[in-house]
């Protein structure tokens, strides 16, 4: 039986925020838990059984959830740590570039899937020139959509410490995606690098 919606008081006796549910937590933030798996570079092979993980995961610790971060903070340490067990296992390894040309096409015009398969290789590639650091901070910054304060919760340092890492990370992708217009314009196409506006140092 799911753990049910429960109220928390904090050590003055405040009413916090009520802690919900398993249900509300899997409907609430299914797609979010599958993006930031998936962000991560876990092939499509693995992905139902490390999103499957994880809410074993949320299941078995949602009791202890305390609300000193956000439901996506913490989801997103569980994410972690799922990822991190899944490669310590033998044989397991995130995705590497050639294996996205094994990406089904669905219903996809060839043109179409050859153009997403570009735009997955870029972004590898982008990816694959900043630091470790810089790439966390910029995935879970840009596709991940946390905030500066939740990825400074998660990570354990100081904002002004991730907002100086996403600033580089940044940088290292818009010069390359402008690097890769440049190439498309002299073939005549159009490319973009588009990115969410770079948050202020005061952003929580």
């Amino acid at each position: 039986m799911f753990p049910a919606t429960n109220h928390r008081c904090n050590q003055a006796g405040a009413i916090l925020e009520p802690v919900p549910s398993f249900r509300e937590v899997y409907d609430t933030h299914f797609s979010f838990v599958w993006r930031a798996v998936a962000n991560r570079g876990v092939p499509r092979a693995a992905l139902d059984d490390v999103v499957q993980e994880v809410f074993l995961v949320v299941h078995r610790k949602l009791p202890e959830f305390e609300g000193r971060s956000s439901i996506r903070t913490w989801l997103s340490g569980i994410v972690r740590r799922a990822v991190a067990d899944h490669l310590k296992k033998r044989g397991n390894q995130l995705l590497a570039r050639d294996e996205l040309e094994d990406f089904p096409a669905d219903k996809d015009e060839p043109s179409v899937v050859l153009e997403k398969r570009a735009a997955i290789q870029l972004v590898e590639e982008l990816l694959s020139k900043m630091s470790e650091a810089q790439r966390e901070v910029f995935v879970l910054y840009e596709p991940e959509q946390l905030t500066t304060r939740e990825i400074a919760e998660l990570t354990a340092v100081n904002e002004n410490t991730v907002q100086t890492r996403l600033k580089a990370a940044r940088q290292v992708f818009q010069q390359g995606a402008a690097r890769h217009r440049a190439v498309l314009a002299r073939k005549d196409s159009d490319g973009t690098g588009s990115l969410r506006p770079a948050p202020s140092r005061n952003h929580s």
